[in-house]
């Protein structure tokens, strides 16, 4: 991770959580009081987030000694100790919500990511994230989403071309917005165009989009875009999609089915850190 870029997150997070001070530890906890801690998983899920949860003690005190019996991507069972640490008290006490919500928060996309993974593994597609992340935590999230073995998307607006509905209006139709946009990018880019019907799917083939969004297509209709393309384009299903019906999805034959319930609806992973 970009330690210049995670260092700010956890200095801003920090500084909102502690302000002036944290009024309660100072009072009761002696500056030179030395404690060791455990992170312990209190549910089964998949790990995501223990090298940020790591960098929180470091931003607080250098000396803390933490100790990672758990690595990104693996499964822990309830009652297992994912980490331990050791140090100032005062600054343990003063970092443990920020690196349980952190560590929560990360586990439980990459904990949905990989359910919803492992019901398409017999298929070819891929599962991808969205844009849809917490403002500011994108990078965090995305890198969860890779940890539970999914695949992201693009970052944002600035490394993907996704011709959507509201650019197609403003463009003036389909074969005009990716005429326009084939002309003023770079050859290497390719050309993504969302499309909510088959007459659109015709037009984005036609037009030569190199990737269709197949935007909240019935699985019926999803079946009919995939004979239609022929592997002219990779087709990507979108909207809708949850544990109970991604499998189905999937059997039609789409090259990606993109999900933003994996980051702006998974429920954190319960893990709790006790002083021992």
């Amino acid at each position: 991770m970009e330690n210049l870029w995670l260092e700010d997150l956890i200095r801003r997070a920090l500084q909102e959580d502690i302000g002036h001070g944290d009024i309660t530890t100072e009072n009761l906890i002696p500056p030179e009081h030395q404690s060791c801690g455990e992170f312990i998983a209190k549910a089964e899920g998949i790990l995501a987030g223990i090298e940020v949860c790591r960098a929180v003690f470091a931003y607080l005190d250098k000396s803390i000694a933490f100790e990672a019996l758990k690595q990104d991507g693996d499964q822990v069972r309830k009652g297992e100790v994912i980490a331990r640490v050791r140090g100032n008290t005062r600054c343990l006490l003063m970092g443990e919500r920020l690196a349980l919500n952190f560590l929560q928060r990360m586990s439980g996309i990459a904990t949905k990511t990989c359910r919803l993974a492992e019901k398409i593994k017999p298929y070819p597609a891929v599962l991808v994230d969205t844009r849809k992340t917490t403002p500011g935590l994108r990078y965090l999230e995305k890198y969860a989403v890779a940890a539970g073995g999914g695949r992201n998307h693009r970052f944002g607006l600035y490394d993907g071309v996704m011709i959507k509905d509201n650019h197609i209006k403003a463009a003036g139709g389909i074969r005009l917005a990716v005429e326009k946009i084939r002309g003023k990018i770079p050859h290497t880019i390719k050309i993504e165009v969302e499309v909510e019907n088959l007459e659109q799917l015709k037009e984005a083939l036609e037009a030569g989009a190199d990737i269709i969004l197949l935007d909240n297509m019935p699985v019926d209709m999803l079946q009919e875009a995939v004979a239609m393309a022929k592997g002219k384009a990779l087709l990507e299903a979108s909207g809708g999609v949850d544990e109970h019906n991604i499998e189905e999805i999937a059997r039609t034959g789409v090259d990606f089915i993109s999900c933003g319930a994996l980051t702006h609806s998974a429920p954190s992973l319960d893990i709790s850190f006790n002083l021992l």
